[in-house]
């Protein structure tokens, strides 16, 4: 009893938690770790120190989802998590994904043909430490290689032992059919913010399939949407990141946010977020600011 009330104390666990694939259950404000690499997303970071004082800090207060990518340094970010957190939490889920490469600092270039998927996997495995990856996900569908073919690939690793859930990043609605009548998926992430809400269908499609969205880029905020944020934010004493991640918190029960940083402070400011409850006028204010900006 005593071990339940603490991990319910926990910052993190303030808006509740999410089953992924019905299997594994997170709090649902997770931890992204693109932004623990170099400039550009390229390279080691200037201070890997603080960088790993950031993972332990996560673990801390009480996140237990870990979203990366090989593709992130490229191999950087996976290998610090390595280094802070093994050997991991019983309860952390550490998320990946593969199908990008890496030429040189913000350059991305498309590879999800079955080789690279089996070779990223393979990579990510080691430099996690890991015997299986709990969430796997195809990070982008290449426009030059059959999506079926991806994605039959991730479902026989997954047969294999290699990977316990798949997810998908990147996704149309039909991608995301396509791919479940071929494997469960129990996660999509996709770019999305009280602002930006090009995606809103399959936010409601994966609200009605029960699968995880996981928004990346959860401040893309227009002129006067950032005006708002910073007025309701200024209003309840709290932050417009906070702000913007109530928002997200409140939008779907599915919605698994992921704000990255790699500064404690920063941290800890967006993991407070979980225990920020917007009034129903702030959440319409915020969803009707948006609209009209796009």
């Amino acid at each position: 009893m005593k071990e339940k009330i603490e991990k319910m104390s926990l910052p993190a666990a303030g808006a509740g938690t999410i089953a992924l694939g019905g299997e594994l259950t997170v709090n649902r404000l997770g931890f992204g770790a693109m932004r623990i690499t170099g400039d550009g997303i390229w390279g080691p970071p200037k201070d890997p120190a603080a960088v790993i004082a950031v993972l332990r800090r996560a673990i801390e207060l009480g996140v237990n989802f870990i979203d990366t990518a090989d593709s992130y340094g490229p191999n950087v970010s996976e290998e610090l998590i390595a280094e802070a957190l093994a050997p991991y939490p019983r309860d952390l889920v550490i998320a990946t994904k593969g199908g990008w490469n890496r030429p040189g600092p913000n350059q991305w270039t498309h590879d999800a043909t079955p080789a690279h998927l089996r070779e990223a996997l393979e990579g990510s495995l080691k430099r996690l430490r890991l015997d299986r990856i709990d969430v796997y996900q195809l990070h982008a569908p290449d426009p030059v290689v059959p999506f079926d073919a991806s994605v039959e690939t991730l479902a026989n690793l997954q047969m294999e032992g290699k990977i316990r859930l798949i997810g998908l990043s990147n996704v149309t609605v039909e991608h995301i059919e396509r791919a479940r009548k071929i494997v469960k998926i129990v996660s999509v992430q996709n770019r999305y913010s009280f602002a930006d809400r090009e995606w809103d269908h399959v936010v409601d499609y994966c609200e009605r399939n029960r699968i995880a969205f996981i928004p990346w880029f959860p401040l893309g905020a227009g002129t006067v949407a950032g005006r708002l944020l910073e007025r309701i934010a200024n209003a309840r004493g709290a932050k417009p990141i906070q702000v913007a991640l109530a928002w997200l918190l409140k939008r779907s029960p599915v919605m698994l946010p992921i704000p990255g940083t790699s500064s404690v402070a920063h941290l800890e400011e967006n993991v407070q977020a979980a225990s920020l409850q917007l009034t129903e006028e702030e959440y319409s204010e915020l969803t009707g600011t948006a609209a009209l900006a796009s």
